[in-house]
């Protein structure tokens, strides 16, 4: 059974009347990816600030198995004058002789610096400067890695360097992060946490998080009158929800398939609507992730 690296026991923040963290318990197992994800404001940053140690928790207890941690906050900053590569070789030193200087060029490539390695950071991008920082976290190879929205502030192809870096990293380093954006944590996480209004609604693997929560879905294309629709099912016990997009097209969330298979187009035709098509829908990490933080 994997070991837990990281974790909380009711860890509570408060920022005078506001609760940042309430209550959270989290559980992290060595060598995995785990994604903290949540609304801007759900208290993702203060969460690792506190196991960083770079803020002080108000009640609970944290406990953190290892002493080789690297943390990058999610807009780095560094002095202007250094070059990129003279950033790196900074961070490398901490760890004395045992990260060969060749180690520096090696993550700049990774990061997609390389050819910028020699410029002063003062002429970085946001993007440039997220992956520079990256790079400077990684240089030493720390078992555990805390990111605050590593791939924030990148363009499609600077995500996918950072997806792919961070992917690289399973099983040889514990990281944390922390993203709003759902497509990247579905790509490359083991488990999640869902964190909203300072709360933990959900931890566990990815699977199960979309087991828990998927939602039984219809969409029905009519001719036209879709706006009327919601009035024709709501006195229908099996419908759960209907949401209206234009004129033609519904979508129905149900609690019984099985009756919704049976009554959907029989309700509608009655009403008389002309129903073209009804297909099941799919549940994506979006949808479930709105069902949850609701």
């Amino acid at each position: 059974m994997p070991s837990v690296v990281v974790s909380s026991t009711g860890l509570t923040k408060r920022y005078g009347d506001v609760t940042a963290l309430d209550r959270v318990d989290l559980e992290v197992t060595r060598g995995s990816v785990y994604g903290l994800v949540g609304p801007n404001g759900a208290g993702k940053t203060t969460m690792l600030g506190v196991l960083a140690g770079l803020r002080i928790a108000t009640a609970g207890s944290t406990a953190v198995d290892t002493t080789s941690i690297g943390v990058l906050p999610d807009t780095p900053q560094f002095d202007r004058w250094l070059t990129g590569r003279e950033v790196v070789s900074l961070s490398r030193n901490l760890a004395g002789d045992r990260v060969p200087a060749s180690a520096v060029d090696d993550v700049l490539e990774t990061a997609g610096l390389i050819d910028a390695a020699g410029r002063r950071v003062k002429g970085y991008s946001r993007g440039m400067l997220q992956r520079l920082g990256l790079a400077s976290v990684i240089v030493n190879e720390p078992d555990l890695l805390l990111l605050d929205e590593p791939a924030a502030a990148l363009d499609p192809a600077g995500r996918r360097e950072v997806l792919d870096l961070i992917l690289a990293l399973r099983g040889k380093s514990t990281v944390l992060f922390s993203s709003h954006i759902l497509d990247d944590v579905q790509e490359v996480c083991d488990d999640i946490g869902v964190l909203a209004r300072g709360q933990i609604m959900y931890q566990g693997s990815l699977e199960g998080l979309l087991n828990r929560f998927v939602l039984d879905t219809f969409v029905v294309k009519l001719r036209s009158g879709a706006e009327d629709v919601e009035q024709a099912l709501a006195s229908e016990p099996w419908v759960k929800n209907v949401l209206v997009e234009g004129d033609k097209k519904v979508v129905v969330d149900v609690a019984d398939v099985a009756t919704a298979e049976l009554r959907l187009v029989q309700v509608l035709a009655a009403a008389g609507h002309r129903v073209v098509s009804v297909t099941k829908g799919t549940t994506s990490l979006e949808d479930v992730f709105l069902e949850v933080t609701r």
